[in-house]
């Protein structure tokens, strides 16, 4: 519990968190010959305690951040190594933002809550598939979300923008993946502006997102249980808010960029 005090302060007042390098790993972890096993015994468990909240009604956002948390420190004993600077441009920005972040595991959609939850009130953009999931469904219902079906762009766009206003002038940011689905690979094409649209229609801020978080695999048939590679840290980076003034392209651009030059620059460090 201290630990997730401490971290939980870390994110509310730093500007950066590094990973100690001398974090201890679970004993289970030692001996795990490198699989995911040993994470998903102790990833498991809580994943169910948040579906049991949530169906209980009970799933409000200090559950969601303190569930965020553990797995966080999960990842941490199990080998994980985060590097994430940019916080003090999530507490520097005034009222509800929109995160746009490119989408590359599952990790981000379980971390994400813990990092921007203590200090905005936040929401997600997700596929109809999420909401439906037996397993997680019941948690990501509880938060409230825009949901998409990623099939249809025009009804898609519709409705982000309608219920994305709802959720701004309440005060409620929102993280929007602009991609089609999570991958490793970027690719700008498939990086579609509809963050920006909805920033420009409600006049707020945006905020970029660029992460790397390869770390947790993906698995072929059950995504969010996929393998674990200990040999790749994980790097987000919160970058400063942006404001569109004219169409968006510029700022949509802008994001892009933002996204290619750090990928590029941690796969060199990795």
């Amino acid at each position: 519990m201290a630990k997730k005090r401490k971290l939980l302060k870390d994110f509310l007042v730093a500007d950066s968190y590094h990973t100690n390098p001398d974090t201890p790993r679970l004993f289970i972890d030692k001996i795990a010959l490198n699989t995911r096993w040993s994470f998903l015994l102790k990833y498991i468990p809580i994943v169910f305690q948040s579906r049991s909240i949530a169906q209980a009604g009970k799933y409000d956002y200090p559950e969601w951040i303190s569930a965020s948390l553990k797995i966080f420190r999960l990842i941490e004993s199990c080998g994980g190594r985060f590097h994430i600077t940019g916080l003090d441009n999530i507490i520097n920005t005034k009222g509800p933002a929109v995160f746009i972040s490119n989408h590359m595991s599952t990790l981000e959609t379980m971390i994400f809550p813990g990092i921007i939850a203590p200090k905005k009130n936040v929401t997600f953009v997700v596929k109809d598939t999420l909401v439906r999931h037996a397993i997680f469904g019941p948690t990501m219902r509880s938060r409230d979300p825009i949901v998409v079906t990623r099939t249809d762009p025009r009804a898609d766009f519709k409705k982000v923008i309608s219920e994305g206003k709802e959720k701004l002038d309440q005060g409620i940011s929102v993280i929007i993946f602009p991609q089609s689905t999570r991958t490793v690979h970027f690719n700008p094409e498939e990086f579609s502006s509809l963050g920006v649209k909805l920033a420009k229609a409600n006049q707020v801020p945006i905020i970029p997102v660029a992460i790397k978080t390869d770390y947790w695999g993906n698995a072929r048939f059950l995504k969010a249980f996929g393998p674990i590679d200990r040999k790749q840290p994980i790097h987000m980076e919160f970058g400063e808010a942006i404001h569109v003034k004219g169409t968006g392209k510029e700022e949509h651009n802008y994001i892009i960029d933002f996204i290619s030059s750090r990928l590029e620059m941690w796969s060199k460090k990795s």
